[in-house]
Formats: C-alpha cells, sequence, structure tokens
C-alpha cells in the first residue's frame, strides 16, 4: 500500500469532479422538481414550453449543465486539505475562500461512505465530524479507499496533548481484528417482516398525498370524481361492494407497507457484518450506499436496545449507538440489527466494560398508570367528535375496541417502564409495541433535572430528566424524595469522577 504524505496540501481523486458535478445537478433538479413537471405536463398538452422552439429548451438545459460542471471543476481546484502535528486542515472556496481547522481531539467520528456512483467510479467519500453542529464538519467526496483509511488512520493517531494528559483512549485501528457478526439474508428479511410496518405506511400515504396535491390541477381536468358518482349507485349490494373493497385497499396498503420495510431493511442493511477489533468495533453494510463506521468506548453516549414479540420469536434485537455525533441523519447508521441475545449482551460488555445488568431495578408509581389513562381518555375524545360528526351514531360501537386498546396499552407501557442504577450506569426500560433499554454510563451525563407538574407536587410526584451529548432519557413518574436522592447521586458521581464524557 503506498503511503501517503498528509502534512502536505492535497487534493481529493479527480474523479471528485464528477461526484461534486451530479451532486450539484441532483440538488439543482430536487429544487426545481416542481418546476420539471409541469414543463414536462405542459409539453406533453401543448407541445410548447413559454413559446419557446424546442432548440432553445435544449441550448437552455446544455448552458445549465455547462455551469454546474464550471462550479464542480472550481470546487475541486479549490478542495485541499493536510494534517499537521495535532490538526485537520482545510481549504474551500470558489471565490470566497475558506479556511477550516479541527484539532484531532475534538473528531467525535469518522466514517467511510460508497454510494452507488461512486461503486461504479471506484472512489469512497470521508467524513469527519465533531460535536455540537447541525451537519457533518468536512465531507472529502472521492478518495481511494487506500487513501481514505489511511487518513482515518491518521486522523484517530493520539496527538502529543493527549498522549502527555492520557485522557483519550487510541483509536487506532488495531492489527488483530475478526468478523463477530455477519447477517444472512434469511435474517435480514425476518428483520423486515418483524419492522413498525406503520411507520412505512405512513411513509407511502404521505408520497401518496403529496404526489396528489402537486398533479391536482392535472386530475381534475380528467374529471375522475364525476365520473365515478356517474357510475355508483348506492344500495345494499352496492356498499357491501364498496366495504369489501375498502378491506381490500386495506390488506393492499398492509402489504405494500410490508414489502416496503423489507426492500428497505435490506438495501440499508445488506452485508451487514460487525468487526470486532480489540478496543473498537466496525460496522459496514449497505447495498446502493456502502458504509464503514467506527464505535469507539469513550465516545458513546448512549446505547439502546430494541425488541419486540415477533423479533424475539425469530430470536432478533437490534442495537444501535448514540453518540455526540452532529449530522442526524447519520445517526440513523449506528445502528445493528438481526442479533441474537447472547451476541447483544456481549457487544454492551465491549462497548460499556462496566455494565451490569443484574442491578436491582425499581417502578414509577401507579400514578403513571393513571396518567396513561388520562391521555387515552383523551385521544379517545379526539378522536370521537369528529367521527360522530362524520359517520353518525354508529361510531360509538367502535369505542369497545378502542377502550379495549387503551387498557391493553396502559396496562404493558406501565409493565415495561422500569429503571436502575448502580455505580457505574444506569438502564431505563419503556415501550409498547418494542421492548426498548436505554444504558448510558453515568460520567458521561452532562445534566440532570427534576420536573413536575402542579398535580404531581401535590401527590409528590416527579419525574427525572438525564441528559448526555446525544439525547435526554427520562426516568417517569417516582417519588419526589426519590427523584432528589438519584439528583444528587448522580450529581455527586459526576463532580466526583475525574472522567472526560468523550
Amino acid at each position: 500500500m503506498k503511503t501517503i504524505d498528509f502534512s502536505q496540501p492535497i487534493r481529493q481523486s479527480s474523479k471528485g469532479i464528477i461526484i461534486i458535478f451530479a451532486f450539484n445537478a441532483y440538488k439543482f433538479v430536487k429544487r426545481f422538481f416542481v418546476l420539471f413537471i409541469a414543463f414536462g405536463l405542459s409539453l406533453v398538452r401543448k407541445k410548447s414550453f413559454a413559446n419557446l422552439s424546442t432548440e432553445t429548451i435544449v441550448l437552455i438545459f446544455a448552458g445549465i449543465l455547462i455551469v454546474l460542471f464550471i462550479v464542480a471543476v472550481l470546487k475541486y481546484l479549490n478542495f485541499k486539505f493536510y494534517l499537521s502535528k495535532d490538526d485537520f486542515h482545510l481549504s474551500t472556496g470558489i471565490f470566497n475562500k475558506d479556511n477550516t481547522v479541527i484539532p484531532k481531539s475534538k473528531i467525535q467520528n469518522v466514517y467511510i461512505k460508497q454510494n452507488f456512483l461512486q461503486q461504479i467510479i471506484n472512489v469512497v467519500s470521508l467524513n469527519i465530524e465533531t460535536a455540537g453542529d447541525s451537519k457533518s464538519e468536512i465531507s472529502i467526496k472521492a478518495l481511494d479507499k487506500s487513501t481514505a483509511l489511511q487518513l482515518k488512520k491518521e486522523l484517530f493517531t493520539k496527538t502529543a496533548k493527549q498522549i502527555l494528559n492520557n485522557e483519550f483512549e487510541d483509536t487506532e485501528e488495531e492489527e488483530k481484528s475478526n468478523i463477530f457478526f455477519k447477517v444472512s439474508l434469511k435474517r435480514l428479511l425476518l428483520e423486515g417482516i418483524s419492522q413498525n410496518h406503520f411507520k412505512s405506511f405512513i411513509i407511502i400515504t404521505s408520497f401518496v398525498f403529496g404526489l396528489y396535491y402537486e398533479f391536482r390541477d392535472y386530475t381534475q381536468n380528467l374529471r375522475l370524481r364525476e365520473r365515478i358518482e356517474e357510475n355508483i349507485h348506492l344500495d345494499e349490494k352496492s356498499i357491501l361492494n364498496i366495504i369489501i373493497l375498502n378491506l381490500a385497499v386495506i390488506i393492499l396498503a398492509i402489504l405494500i407497507s410490508m414489502l416496503f420495510s423489507v426492500i428497505k431493511t435490506v438495501i440499508t442493511n445488506f452485508n451487514l457484518e460487525v468487526v470486532e477489533n480489540q478496543k473498537t468495533i466496525e460496522i459496514n453494510k449497505g447495498l446502493f450506499n456502502k458504509m464503514s463506521l467506527s464505535l469507539t468506548p469513550s465516545r458513546i453516549q448512549n446505547i439502546v436496545i430494541k425488541t419486540n414479540r415477533i423479533k424475539r420469536y425469530f430470536g432478533l434485537h437490534t442495537l444501535s449507538v448514540k453518540q455526540a455525533m452532529v449530522n442526524a441523519k447519520q445517526r440513523k447508521n449506528f445502528v445493528i440489527i438481526a442479533l441474537e441475545k447472547d451476541q447483544v449482551s456481549h457487544l454492551v460488555d465491549k462497548l460499556i466494560p462496566n455494565y451490569r445488568s443484574n442491578s436491582e431495578s425499581k417502578k414509577p408509581r401507579p400514578y403513571y398508570k393513571r396518567l396513561l389513562a388520562l391521555k387515552m381518555l383523551v385521544l379517545g375524545v379526539i378522536i370521537n367528535i369528529p367521527s360522530y360528526f362524520i359517520f353518525g351514531n354508529w361510531i360509538w360501537i367502535s369505542n369497545l375496541a378502542f377502550i379495549l386498546f387503551a387498557i391493553i396499552f396502559v396496562q404493558i407501557t406501565f409493565k415495561k417502564a422500569y429503571y436502575k442504577i448502580d455505580d457505574e450506569c444506569i438502564t431505563i426500560g419503556s415501550g409498547f409495541i418494542d421492548t426498548i433499554t436505554n444504558i448510558l454510563e453515568i460520567h458521561k451525563i452532562q445534566a440532570v433535572e427534576i420536573k413536575q407538574s402542579i398535580f404531581q407536587k401535590k401527590k409528590q410526584i416527579a419525574s427525572v430528566y438525564i441528559s448526555t451529548a446525544s439525547k435526554k432519557i427520562k426516568i417517569p413518574y417516582i417519588l419526589e424524595t426519590d427523584a432528589k436522592t438519584i439528583c444528587d447521586y448522580l450529581l455527586f458521581k459526576v463532580e466526583s469522577q475525574d472522567r472526560d464524557w468523550m
């Protein structure tokens, strides 16, 4: 492998021009998507657009592409980076030049990504993230894979200050590594089938309604509603047919949602593997967008474990890692699916060595059940009032099913709620459909606060909110005295330990 001298300013691969051009073209089309649709419909219906000839339209598009290509070339030429002893330096810009300096010690994560176009031209992108911003600090869009791996290694090499103070773990790649877990296609399909399909249904429904409103004027010209009303005459047989048709549509929507979940799961987690190094864990996955992500215990803020009844039947568990990352979209990729229970335990022990799962668990007060019941009552009122005016008196019959659902929801949600606190970690359980377990180390807590409403104060009930650099979790509705004791204990532990949060 050729060694790269990162101490001198270098550019990314010349193939980066293609990537930058494609990215700019995509953003341009996305921004003016509605205009392009209107333009296409106008050409179909009138064979012209704003009295412009076909040659003129072609020249306009060619001019836009030329401008985008020139911008891509200028961005490529002005994009240079290099490494000093303790910092990463980047120079960017076209007319206004920007110089960015990031200390190595502030780098939260470095991940390698390869989308479909990058796979075709055989380059990868490298993103450098720090905590405290809304997006990735640095994105190098076109590097040879060997160059990207060397740069990643150099960025995670200890700085002189880190070595002197011995404050950070060495995250340099270890020579010895083994593939701890590799997902099979069967487990991927089972994971997709057992997903929460309601989210997929909402996404598909939103997309369909979005298309409808975009093309509403065009569909009105087709007079679809008038044609349907002309051909439908309501009688007992027609009403039965309409009910059967609606049931068929619902079943079809469920099947489409399930198919969407399965396809999404397979594409996102294709060829998922977990590589275990001596001090780090690496996640590799993706079909069209390949990713290589590293997990370092010192940078992890929370671990979330999820499963449900169907997943447990198939032996499936999901482990999510929360870091103080800047890219909210990228957080979704720090997920390992289709794990066995013992594999989850092994990874938790690896990422949080001091975690003890056998500590005593405690429950919220029964007040939590009453509050859940009140929320379901409010939801029932919100649903019933408009439904009464739309469907009439028979809607009250459906409340029997809603009441049964509300009872089950309250009982299961309360049953799954618990918390554990030991010398090193906090564990909080929650969920209704999914069983969710949140784990965080006490020394990484950044804030603790107690909240209670006027009604809760009278009953001496309060909730404890615990904030880390990645998220806020809640110990709900416990005795006020217990909440104050927990708050004092956690603050004492944080202030008395000479350990950094990352």
